[in-house]
């Protein structure tokens, strides 16, 4: 394949495909994706079919998600230490194995709930490992110009994932049983496993800044995004959102049973709808395959999560559901991809593992603080109550970002004209932290 990006191509999306180990990457990542959401949803019912209860559906997913707010830090740091590549591929062995063991104790007529929560906490540990390590990967993929592109299409197929996973569980759980999801998981992860291994990529730059004390590599990586004017603060609000907010697709198979009273199947609707969501919006920010306007666009998706998240507790009409469902995943989406393009533009090369790890805490970990204290919320105020006290939450910290909006887009966003089709050149404007400023990489302007 062509590796050179052609500026006749009319959209930076079409451009990234000419890319051989991109598209391997999207070949393999993709339905890792989709089965990891198809066995997810079978973890949740099956959860939800043991006890009926909010707390344990609450604890799985913070079983699951958990270790990331201990582990992804030192993940990110160890990712700026080695080869990403190399990583990927040892975190997915780990993760095919985690699969089939589910798979087979299932089939066994082993598993109890106090198993799937440990083998959720064992996906919870590789999994910081596994993200920090893609998401190192990216820049090394594509050339810099379609980088914004290459970042949204792989939220696209992650979110994307969700709309496709979801309908594949609606199917197999009634027609295979629970297990088949488990059994669809190992295929998928497998395949990726084997497409990582055809990717080729450059050995990394030996970094002369490391020290041997890893601590303190994980003290610089939140120095420098605690004194950057633009990544603080969207990654605060990122917080709020990832606390209050986004615990509500853990909690859908409590709505599916309690509030919309529709099962399975009703379910498996407001989850593909929420994915659906997600994968537009993602999709939007993959045609731009630039950077400006995005600030403003995260600001906007706050709102409308605010609005959607509402909206679904306010009705007990599961279409009406899934409308605001489809509305919630496209507003949170909307968010998340805006933040991971602006952050991983700004960001210098050094600190890229280690500042990204912080989003991974944030975007992935704090839903596992969020999910068991929502849980134990909604088991004495109903899950209704508990997400429209969340949703005023989201709307208070849309107020608060809006004013800001324009310092932040200034912070993240390049200063200068940038054409569709050139590189985006955005300046390291760290001030204020307590670390030295890292060297740009030799690509980076």
């Amino acid at each position: 394949m062509d590796e050179r990006a052609s500026a006749a191509d009319p959209l930076p999306i079409l451009r990234i495909w000419r890319h051989r180990n991109y598209a391997l990457f999207v070949a393999g990542v993709t339905p890792h994706f989709t089965t990891s959401w198809v066995q997810r949803v079978g973890v949740g019912w099956l959860a939800w079919e043991l006890t009926h209860s909010t707390v344990w559906l609450g604890a799985v997913a913070t079983a699951d998600l958990a270790p990331i707010l201990v582990l992804a830090p030192f993940a990110g740091a160890v990712t700026d230490r080695i080869d990403p590549l190399w990583l990927s591929r040892i975190s997915q062995v780990f993760l095919v194995l985690q699969a089939a063991v589910l798979a087979g104790l299932f089939a066994a007529g082993l598993v109890t709930i106090e198993l799937l929560l440990a083998l959720s906490l064992a996906t919870g540990i590789i999994q910081p490992f596994a993200q920090s390590s893609r998401i190192k990967l990216l820049p090394a993929l594509v050339p810099r110009e379609d980088f914004a592109a290459a970042v949204a299409l792989d939220s696209v197929c992650f979110h994307g994932s969700r709309f496709v996973g979801p309908a594949i569980a609606a199917l197999l759980i009634p027609a295979a049983g629970v297990g088949g999801t488990f059994v669809a998981h190992v295929i998928g992860a497998t395949v990726y496993m084997a497409l990582l291994l055809a990717i080729t990529t450059p050995a990394p730059e030996q970094r002369t800044d490391r020290h041997h004390n890893i601590l303190l590599e994980v003290k610089e990586g939140l120095a420098y995004a605690r004194g950057h004017p633009g990544i603080a603060p969207v990654f605060l609000m990122l917080i709020v959102v990832s606390l209050f907010l986004r615990p509500v697709q853990d909690m859908l198979p409590g709505f599916a049973g309690d509030v919309f009273r529709s099962g399975a199947v009703g379910l498996a609707w407001l989850t593909c709808s929420m994915g659906a969501g997600a994968m537009i919006a993602s999709a939007a920010v993959a045609t731009r395959g630039r950077v400006q306007g995005l600030t403003q666009a995260l600001v906007l998706g706050c709102l409308g999560l605010a609005v959607a998240v509402a909206g679904l507790v306010a009705t007990d009409n599961l279409w009406v559901g899934v409308v605001f469902a489809a509305l919630s995943g496209f507003a949170l989406n909307g968010m998340s991809t805006s933040i991971q393009v602006l952050v991983q533009s700004a960001v210098s090369e050094e600190m890229r593992g280690r500042v990204m790890s912080l989003y991974i805490v944030i975007f992935r970990g704090s839903p596992a603080v969020g999910a068991l204290v929502m849980g134990l919320l909604a088991e004495q105020l109903g899950l209704r109550i508990t997400f429209a006290i969340a949703a005023a939450l989201c709307l208070a910290t849309w107020l608060a970002m809006a004013r800001r909006r324009h310092a932040i887009a200034n912070a993240l966003e390049e200063t200068g004209t940038e054409s569709q089709a050139g590189p985006v050149h955005v300046q390291d404007r760290t001030q204020g932290s307590t670390t030295a400023r890292p060297k740009k990489a030799a690509h980076e302007p």
